[in-house]
């Protein structure tokens, strides 16, 4: 599906606040009809580590517990030698630390501090909002429970083998994903083709997703692949951003004709 059309003199510099959505007022729609934003519905995958949390959760694991091949591990996927399967499978390999110094390191993880608001605005509006990960689901479900969000989340998973040893498995796993992740993000964005879809992310696990879906919230890695590729996009700094440009978007920015070409949005 291509990307959905926008209008060409939107203004990212004044989006509207974000309560000013939901209160019934008509998106124009390059179709016979008008479509009420209460009826325009969302799905929004939206990245953990580097993203809603502060920091790259796995990368700082590893640097806590793993042993120091761990890196020369990193920079064979950087360079595109190994996928991020076996480079995860390898590097948690070399992690020793007992549950309790786990669950320690996970009880210490922040998260963007405006990430609640975005996740209560979407579902005010009806839009179903998903954690998408690359990483590890033991520290994601921790850190959502303790900020008490309640959402789904996709990620590999991390099981304690006894004593101070890990095995990691890809429950979402995919044989055909070009990325070789963990968690391959491409197949989340398949479904229903007239719900519009948007990826909020900020690294390479977010790469091959970010060309399948309508819009694309970026920042770090993320913001300059999509500049490259020409991929219809807004960079964000935070969350509390993320709000805004989202609400400017809905509120002014879209049509709903999904089949229309989409001028890549300057930031």
């Amino acid at each position: 599906m291509k990307p959905i059309g926008f209008r060409r003199h939107w203004r990212l510099e004044r989006p509207p606040p974000s309560d000013a959505l939901g209160q019934g007022v008509t998106i124009p729609s390059t179709g016979s009809l008008s479509v009420s934003r209460a009826r325009v519905k969302c799905r929004v995958f939206v990245d953990f580590d580097g993203t809603i949390a502060t920091v790259d959760t796995t990368d700082l694991l590893l640097e806590r517990f793993a042993a120091p091949a761990w890196r020369d591990i990193e920079d064979d996927w950087k360079a595109g030698r190994i996928g991020s399967r076996e480079c995860l499978v390898r590097q948690i390999d070399l992690v020793r630390a007992s549950e309790a110094e786990i669950d320690a390191f996970v009880a210490g993880i922040e998260i963007d501090r405006g990430f609640p608001q975005f996740a209560r605005l979407c579902r005010r509006l009806g839009h179903t909002v998903a954690v998408v990960s690359d990483g590890l689901d033991r520290t994601i479900e921790a850190v959502l429970d303790r900020y008490e969000l309640d959402l789904p989340f996709f990620a590999n998973r991390l099981q304690w083998r006894g004593g101070d040893r890990w095995r990691l498995s890809f429950p979402h796993a995919r044989s055909d994903c070009q990325a070789l992740s963990g968690t391959c993000k491409c197949r989340f964005t398949e479904g229903e083709p007239r719900q519009l879809r948007i990826l909020v992310g900020d690294g390479r696990s977010d790469f091959c997703a970010a060309g399948r879906v309508d819009l694309v919230l970026a920042k770090g890695a993320l913001r300059d692949h999509c500049r490259a590729e020409g991929l219809p996009h807004m960079a964000f700094a935070d969350f509390d951003d993320a709000s805004r440009l989202l609400a400017g978007w809905l509120e002014q920015g879209h049509h709903t004709d999904i089949g229309a070409s989409a001028p890549r949005l300057e930031d």
